[in-house]
């Protein structure tokens, strides 16, 4: 995930307009125009299309095909054209409501489809899938070097329709064969409850930052009646990111007034985005590994720039730009990375990541225990609450 800026404009991008332009000269006039810039050279494909390919292709068609290439070309993983279908299954996502079997991908190998985690009470939940599995096939689609949104989306779909997953478990060193029915996935952000074990520490998970996270977030905080705890543990471990804003709203209620983070965009102007002024004051230990991203750095970011709480575990993924998204005619988007973020003390985190105050790694196979039901804790969520109650009074 990742965060965004919302924009709505009323027109399309330039570029778009160019290409449309281009379109309409070649197809009407079949105009050769001088080679500036390399337009002559587009128009004259355009037109080798239209007059000599086999078959017939819409301006339309032209018109995805080129947008989508534009975007492609900047070689930037962040940045991508949408189509209607891709835009409206985004927001979706951003609403934490979708068609789909409820399967959480990791960021941390892009060459394979692996299984973060199935959503709890999902279709992939109910299967039996488990976290480290990895989707080698959907349907009857090879997915090896497939892309995680291509696999996204396949994966998703109308609730009632079916999706058959070729998966590999290495602890059993088998492939298996599920097959699922959609169903609406709804995708609670946060999730709080007394730690087990510890009557007096708050357990606050999110796993990610959706558009209602910042609610989310203060209902289970009025729910839990947090003041009665000692301390928090908030768990953004295998969190990917999300809504800017939202991560804002979250961090207000770990840091004190002031800055949260910085947006610098490429003419050097700064957006500064401040805390609420709804900052709780409790000793806190902020949960962190390799998958904790974006929006989830903004938040460990400036709770360690701030000095109000500990991180524990190991560094962050490092992802410290700022997507924007555009809107296009019929219902397409383009999604750009338009700004770096910065931390409350200005520093950049993108490809470096947040080092932890207190480093702590899993074991090889190990599988963290996100909101635990018991007392077996895995050696960061025990060191977090040795660390916590270091801090009690």
């Amino acid at each position: 995930m990742q965060e965004w800026n919302w924009k709505r404009i009323l027109k399309p991008i330039g570029v778009v307009l160019l290409i449309v332009c281009v379109l309409v000269t070649a197809t009407v006039g079949g105009i050769v125009i001088a080679n500036v810039d390399n337009i002559g050279r587009l128009v004259h494909v355009v037109q080798l299309i239209h007059n000599d390919y086999l078959e017939n292709v819409s301006n339309a068609q032209l018109v995805e095909g080129a947008t989508k290439g534009i975007v492609d070309i900047l070689g930037d993983p962040y940045s991508t054209y949408m189509n209607a279908q891709e835009n409206q299954e985004l927001f979706q996502v951003l609403e934490g409501k979708f068609g789909g079997v409820g399967i959480v991908l990791s960021l941390k190998d892009p060459k394979k489809l692996v299984v973060l985690r199935p959503i709890k009470n999902s279709p992939a939940s109910k299967a039996g899938i488990q976290p480290g599995d990895v989707v080698n096939k959907i349907n009857n689609t090879d997915t090896a070097g497939m892309d995680q949104d291509k696999a996204v989306n396949l994966m998703r779909g109308d609730p009632g329709t079916k999706v058959v997953l070729g998966l590999y478990r290495a602890s059993t060193n088998k492939n298996y064969t599920v097959s699922l029915t959609r169903e609406d996935i709804t995708v609670p952000t946060v999730d709080g409850e007394t730690l087990p074990g510890h009557p007096n520490i708050a357990y606050i998970n999110i796993t990610q930052f959706a558009s209602d996270t910042g609610d989310e977030l203060k209902d289970t905080l009025n729910t839990m009646n947090i003041k009665k705890y000692k301390g928090i543990i908030l768990d953004l471990r295998y969190n990917h990111g999300g809504e800017l804003n939202a991560a804002v709203q979250v961090a207000s209620y770990f840091v004190p007034s002031g800055p949260v983070v910085y947006i610098v965009d490429k003419q050097g102007n700064v957006d500064t985005k401040m805390a609420a002024g709804t900052y709780l004051g409790m000793p806190l230990v902020v949960l962190v590994n390799e998958e904790s991203a974006s929006a989830a750095e903004i938040v460990s970011g400036a709770i360690k720039d701030d000095e109000t709480g500990t991180l524990v575990g190991v560094k962050t993924f490092g992802k410290g730009i700022v997507q924007t998204i555009f809107p296009l005619d019929a219902g397409t988007s383009v999604k750009l990375t338009t700004a770096k973020y910065l931390t409350p003390k200005k520093i950049s985190i993108h490809k470096i990541g947040i080092e932890p105050d207190v480093k702590v790694e899993l074991g090889k196979g190990q599988q963290a225990t996100l909101s635990p039901t018991d007392t077996n804790f895995d050696p960061q969520l025990l060191k977090a609450v040795q660390t916590l109650q270091g801090k009690f009074k």
